[in-house]
């Protein structure tokens, strides 16, 4: 007499496919209750997602996001644009999105941008095709056609990085006007009066902390236009250096330099330390983001901490609540930001 197949041959359809039927009737709920639970949907019993979750993982379950698409009208994949993965900045923000959504059942998908408004745009187009249940998108540039594809898809959307209190739109980040701000009034508090602005990439993140900068310093009476050094090329510790070089030959006067961010910064102490400029005796350097590495430098970086990890988490947590049809506690969250006073100023 033959043996018979064990239970989970006997329930695979003729795909070989374990269905969510499957892992229902292992767990002796109905599908719906199955789904919810896979889901992580609020209001299913805490034993029977055990169950539930216990029979998926037994009879070796992967839910098929194309059949779950067209039953919902929504898929399980979040897109989360960002305009770089180099940048350290983005990708703690990514991880934190994805330590958040994987255990909820959404897959998120990363597009990036290279600061592109027309290759969001693209990314955009595709994503939307494939019925997602969310989206993640950095800041709020990005072209008219960008704009009405979100809107006319009609999903969940949350803006990250920067904020803004339009009605009906959800975002969380910090003010990057205010910390470059900040960082440019600790700089006139240590008694420096010939500050300049050095910059690269000009995204619009970036040119709101100019603004900042600008913003001090005519409050003080000490802005001064020919102070700014402002470079559209990607940035990096090498650009760092170069544009602290040709500032100190072209502006000899100048007594500080904030820089848009760690990494122009880092590579401006290295070219002073080369060069043999005394830092912070001659000329106070600062950055922005506290990248890693800014606290080893010689010497350490002062800079502005800004809460990315925590950018990513509080974003994908209101999408979670969007994408269950719950409104979240604030559509707009100002997570601040810290500054880090070191050596170098």
């Amino acid at each position: 007499m033959p043996l018979s197949p064990p239970p989970t041959e006997r329930r695979r359809r003729p795909s070989g496919r374990i269905t969510l039927q499957d892992v229902a009737r292992e767990a002796e709920v109905s599908p719906i209750t199955a789904s919810r639970a896979l889901r992580g949907e609020r209001g299913v019993a805490a034993d029977l997602v055990e169950r539930v979750k216990t029979a998926a993982q037994q009879l070796g379950y992967v839910p098929d996001p194309a059949a779950r698409a067209l039953a919902s009208q929504r898929g399980t994949q979040v897109p989360v644009l960002v305009p770089l993965l180099s940048n350290a900045l983005f990708v703690d923000v990514i991880e934190a999105v994805h330590r958040v959504l994987l255990p909820h059942g959404y897959q998120p998908l990363i597009g990036v941008t290279h600061y592109d408004p027309m290759e969001e745009e693209q990314l955009l187009r595709a994503y939307l095709a494939q019925r997602p249940a969310g989206v993640l998108l950095t800041g709020f540039d990005r072209t008219e056609a960008a704009r009405q594809l979100v809107a006319a898809s009609g999903m969940p959307c949350v803006y990250l990085m920067e904020l803004t209190d339009a009605p009906g739109v959800h975002c969380v980040g910090f003010s990057q006007q205010d910390a470059g701000h900040a960082i440019t009034q600790h700089l006139l508090d240590r008694g420096r009066r010939r500050i300049a602005f050095i910059a690269a990439q000009l995204d619009p993140r970036v040119l709101q902390r100019a603004e900042g900068y600008r913003r001090c310093l005519r409050a003080a009476g000490l802005y001064d236009a020919r102070l700014e050094l402002l470079s559209p090329q990607p940035s990096s510790m090498r650009l760092g250096g170069e544009l602290l070089e040709d500032l100190l030959r072209t502006r000899p006067d100048v007594d500080a330099v904030f820089f848009c961010n760690d990494d122009l910064a880092q590579g401006g102490l290295l070219a002073a330390l080369r060069l043999g400029v005394a830092v912070p005796q001659r000329i106070a350097v600062a950055g922005f983001n506290d990248l890693s590495g800014s606290d080893q430098m010689l010497p350490p970086l002062t800079t502005v901490r800004t809460p990315r990890r925590a950018i990513g988490e509080e974003g994908a947590r209101m999408l979670l609540s969007l994408m269950r049809g719950e409104p979240p506690a604030r559509h707009s969250a100002d997570l601040g930001f810290e500054l880090v006073v070191r050596g170098s100023s």
